[in-house]
């Protein structure tokens, strides 16, 4: 079982390589037991996308979607 703190450079990689250019700009951080999302986005819908991206790579490790919709 991984931790946090060692999947948080391939969430981030993963967010980086997105095709969305909004996303490539948020920042991850490996906060306790989970992953913390951070940043801004223009819609509900990228705020969703990126955290199903940190999903996708974190597996079983919980997520925190912290990202402002500007």
């Amino acid at each position: 079982m991984s931790t946090a703190h060692e999947v948080q450079p391939q969430v981030q990689l993963a967010l980086r390589s997105s095709p969305f250019y909004e996303l490539r700009e948020l920042q991850v951080e490996p906060v306790q037991d989970a992953l913390l999302i951070s940043g801004s986005v223009s819609s509900f819908y990228y705020k969703q996308l990126a955290q199903e991206v940190v999903r996708s790579v974190s597996h079983e490790i919980d997520v925190v979607n912290s990202i402002h919709v500007r």
